[in-house]
């Protein structure tokens, strides 16, 4: 009974194994499915091919080189990282740290005030803390209200 449940086991585990491998190669005649979705007879016969190489020991990575070379690049879901792929995988990063850049410079444009810095050069001298703040009061307009149904009840109320 016991060794019955081991060889359920060890099926299972194989089973589940094969599946995850299938659910990351792609079905060469449909493109757009994993050949553990397709039910086309191409797809069928690498998902028996899988399970005879897991059948025979072979290893994940043995088996995506073998359908690599067997099939192209193409069959995997995630590509390799090389010189084709580079702008795949590189474009996400690159976005995204350009936005960060743009969103860090235009904070520090809110912060320096050209005002401030331009009267600093004419005077020679540093402003003092009370004239900095006096100016800034003067150049920087004041917050737009705010436009929130809390504000708009407060405004209509006051009327």
């Amino acid at each position: 009974m016991e060794k019955r449940d081991e060889d359920l086991k060890k099926a299972q585990m194989l089973d589940a194994r094969a599946r995850n491998i299938s659910h990351n190669v792609r079905c060469t005649e449909c493109g757009s499915q994993s050949i553990e979705d397709s039910q086309a007879d191409v797809a069928i016969l690498l998902r028996q091919l899988i399970r005879d190489e897991i059948g025979a020991g072979k290893t994940d990575k043995e088996i995506y080189s073998k359908l690599e070379d067997e099939f192209g690049e193409t069959v995997l879901y995630a590509p390799k990282f090389d010189m084709q792929t580079a702008a795949l995988w590189l474009t996400p990063v690159l976005i995204a740290g350009g936005t960060a850049a743009g969103l860090v410079y235009s904070k520090h444009r809110q912060r320096t005030n050209v005002h401030i810095m331009a009267l600093d050069l004419i005077r020679v001298v540093s402003l003092t803390p009370k004239e900095r703040v006096t100016i800034l009061d003067v150049l920087i307009p004041p917050p737009p209200p705010p436009q929130g149904v809390a504000s708009r009840l407060r405004r209509w109320l006051n009327r």
